[in-house]
C-alpha cells in the first residue's frame, strides 16, 4: 500500500440507528448514524404498514380516462374539420355555397361553428 493516501480506518467505529439500536462495525469514519436498521425496519420486524394507494391509484385512472376521451373528441373534431373543409371545396367547385356545405357536415358530427 502507498503511506499517506488511505483513509484511516477505525476497527471499532459506532453505529447509532435513530431507533436507539447501536453495534460496532469497521469504517472509515467513526461514529454512523442511520434512520432505519434491522431491529426497527419492517421487512426484518414483520410489521405491516397499510400505504394508501388506492385513493392515489383512482385520481391517476380519473385523470388518465379524461385525456384520453379529450384527445379522442380532438381528433374527432379534426376529421369533421377535414371532411368539412373537403365538402366545402367540392361545392365551391359546383358552384354552391361551399359554407352551408360545410356547416352540413359539422352538424353530423354535432360539432358547432
Amino acid at each position: 500500500m502507498k503511506a499517506n493516501i488511505h483513509p484511516t480506518y477505525y476497527p471499532e467505529a459506532r453505529v447509532i440507528c435513530s431507533c436507539g439500536a447501536t453495534w460496532t462495525t469497521g469504517s472509515t469514519i467513526p461514529e454512523i448514524r442511520t434512520d432505519v436498521c434491522s431491529t426497527c425496519h419492517p421487512f426484518y420486524t414483520g410489521e405491516q404498514r397499510i400505504v394508501d394507494t388506492a385513493g392515489q391509484v383512482e385520481r391517476f385512472m380519473k385523470r388518465l380516462e379524461r385525456r384520453q376521451s379529450e384527445s379522442a373528441r380532438r381528433e374527432i373534431e379534426v376529421q369533421a374539420r377535414r371532411e368539412a373543409d373537403e365538402a366545402a371545396r367540392k361545392a365551391r367547385a359546383r358552384g354552391d355555397n361551399p359554407e352551408a356545405a360545410a356547416a352540413e357536415v359539422l352538424a353530423k358530427y354535432d360539432i358547432k361553428v
